[in-house]
């Protein structure tokens, strides 16, 4: 009996010692596996940062047609996108004809990715911020009466941030360079570029006329992200015209006539920004009024409100602008 014992001891250790044997192996191969990266279907790193680079340019310099505007279009693959900036230009007087202009603009975009760590496969909403400010100098060189020639430099920077709402335990400790920036990542940039811009203004009691026809190239290029992989450049390129049409009602307002407004705006998206949210152009259409308060301020001069309708390939959407002269 003594002697069964022990075998059956030795035997109960041994299948024992087995098991915890098997067990760290088990373990020790398991491991690989729950490290495994997560990757993004259908993109690439590079792609996406050059990506949102893009959406940064779309705000680059003042332009009606982007200036405010919420659209949705099923060409673009994502709920939709919002944007909204604050701009404007000016040239101090006639004997001095330096131009200066400056626009801040906020975006928000919001794709959606099909994410993947190798087994599984789920879509996740992404958030892009993106925040952005641009200066630009020129110089007015009179060409004939009322019309002038306007090169400008302008720089530019911004940011944009990813907000990637997902479970944490599905991800795991998953390192991947593209889940890491959709994650919470950041990306900032700077800018220079120029442009080229004919203007014309002729004011008249009767009724008042502005048009500008205007190129605008910026490259931008990025300085600060939070990962390596996500370095990427952009080049923003725009053509442009713009007309508004001003002329008096007939009614009068703090002393002054109320004038009533017509816009008409048409933008070329060129280089990078052509067809990167679905579209290749946007036409605005716009009427609004303008009240007149030099009577009653010193600082502004007159201020105008004017509704949009705007549309390009596959897209439309509308917006309201808030502006004032000095």
């Amino acid at each position: 009996m003594t002697g069964t014992s022990g075998t059956y001891s030795s035997r109960r250790s041994a299948v024992l010692l087995t098991t915890v044997v098997f067990a760290i192996l088990i373990s020790l191969g398991a491991a690989p596996v729950a490290a495994q990266t997560s990757t993004v279907i259908g993109t690439n790193v590079q792609k996406l940062a050059n990506g949102v680079l893009t959406l940064m340019g779309f705000g680059l310099t003042p332009d009606i047609t982007t200036g405010s505007l919420s659209f949705s279009s099923p060409s673009t693959g994502s709920p939709g996108m919002q944007m909204s900036s604050l701009g404007g230009g000016f040239t101090i007087s006639k004997d001095v004809p330096l131009y200066l202009e400056g626009t801040a603009a906020y975006s928000r975009y919001d794709p959606t990715f099909l994410v993947s760590d190798g087994t599984n496969s789920r879509e996740f909403p992404v958030k892009w911020n993106s925040l952005s400010a641009t200066g630009g100098i020129g110089w007015d060189f009179p060409i004939a009466q009322d019309l002038v020639f306007r090169p400008i430099i302008n720089f530019s920077y911004g940011t944009v941030q990813s907000d990637l709402k997902i479970a944490g335990q599905y991800l795991g400790n998953q390192t991947g360079k593209d889940i890491s920036f959709l994650d919470g990542g950041r990306l900032d940039a700077a800018g220079i570029g120029g442009s080229l811009m004919l203007d014309y203004e002729r004011y008249r009691p009767e009724n008042e006329i502005d048009v500008e026809l205007r190129y605008t190239n910026i490259y931008l290029q990025s300085i600060n992200t939070s990962s390596e992989a996500v370095s990427g450049s952009s080049d923003a390129q725009t053509m442009s015209l713009w007309a508004r049409w001003r002329a008096p009602t007939g009614l009068t307002a703090l002393n002054r006539p109320f004038r009533y407004v017509l816009e008409f705006s048409h933008t070329q998206f060129l280089g990078d920004l052509r067809g990167a949210l679905g579209f290749d152009y946007l036409t605005s259409l716009g009427a609004g009024f303008e009240l007149d308060t030099s009577e009653y301020t010193w600082l502004t001069s007159r201020w105008r409100i004017v509704g949009r309708y705007k549309f390009g390939d596959g897209v439309k959407g509308w917006s309201v602008g808030l502006a004032c002269s000095f």
